[in-house]
């Protein structure tokens, strides 16, 4: 049995489609919530309710589970200090669970540049996930990755809202030139079906991302062309500018200005290759 949490999200509901086209035997946790979970649809699984948080419904679900695939977490947007908090101790309370139960793999989705001396609040975070997940006893694997994009996703979407409500001005981190490297979000949902199966993948760290390098400028004139008949807006580089230093504290420029952080840790050119495939 493979136990998938954060089947709901963006990423995690093309892992569990993908893992219904294999033989596996697939349990996702579930959160208990009021609104209907937003899972893929035609797709058979098992269901467990619980919390992160909750020791015993964790250690219930790892009933009869082989192996993990730990993505609760892996896309956030505005990272408030309290979520992240409780998705570190959730990270602790299912690796602890795992080892008890005597789970024979965890995969843990972590991001580029994940470090407990890092000057941005979620790669800290997932440093502390990661050393819950290392310090368990059970073998892991870690994958960290930056961008990924895909329908419905957090950075096109973000990037096309902002450049709608601001389509002659746009104001950019840096210089423009921060390096992206966006991974689609069905090579990564390969690349964890990959790793899983894989006994090599045991006690490593792998960073992966797309094919290709493009800079944060070409991804917003690029946007800006497939969103609006407007002329090509002007793009503002630097927080100091006008414009973007009035909105800079907003959520949505605090995602384009981490960015800068996430993606210069990048070292694989794409995800097939990081992992040796």
């Amino acid at each position: 049995m493979l136990l998938v949490t954060g089947g709901t999200g963006f990423i995690g509901r093309r892992v569990l489609k993908r893992l219904s086209e294999t033989d596996s035997a697939v349990r996702t946790l579930l959160r208990p919530s009021a609104v209907s979970p937003n899972l893929p649809r035609g797709v058979a699984f098992n269901v467990a309710l619980s919390s992160l948080l909750d020791k015993r419904g964790v250690r219930a679900a790892m009933i009869g589970v082989d192996a993990i695939i730990h993505l609760a977490g892996a896309e956030q947007g505005g990272h408030p200090v309290g979520q992240l908090d409780a998705e570190i101790e959730g990270t602790r309370v299912l690796a602890e669970a795992a080892a008890d139960a005597g789970v024979k793999r965890i995969l843990f989705l972590s991001h580029l540049g994940a470090s407990p001396t890092s000057a941005y609040l979620l790669q800290r975070s997932k440093a502390y996930a990661e050393e819950h997940i290392r310090r368990s006893g059970v073998p892991y694997t870690i994958i960290r990755t930056g961008i990924v994009f895909g329908r419905d996703d957090h950075f096109t979407t973000s990037l096309a809202m902002m450049l709608s409500a601001l389509p002659f001005i746009f104001p950019l981190p840096g210089e423009g030139e921060t390096l992206l490297q966006p991974l689609w979000v069905e090579d990564l949902a390969t690349a964890l079906l990959w790793t899983i199966d894989d006994p090599a993948t045991k006690g490593q760290i792998y960073e992966i991302g797309g094919p290709e390098y493009l800079c944060g400028e070409h991804h917003a004139r690029t946007w800006h062309s497939t969103t609006t008949a407007i002329p090509p807006a002007t793009l503002l580089t630097g927080w100091r500018v006008a414009i973007g230093t009035i909105l800079k504290n907003s959520a949505s420029f605090k995602f384009l200005d981490g960015l800068s952080c996430r993606q210069s840790h990048c070292r694989c050119a794409n995800s097939a290759r990081g992992l040796g495939h």
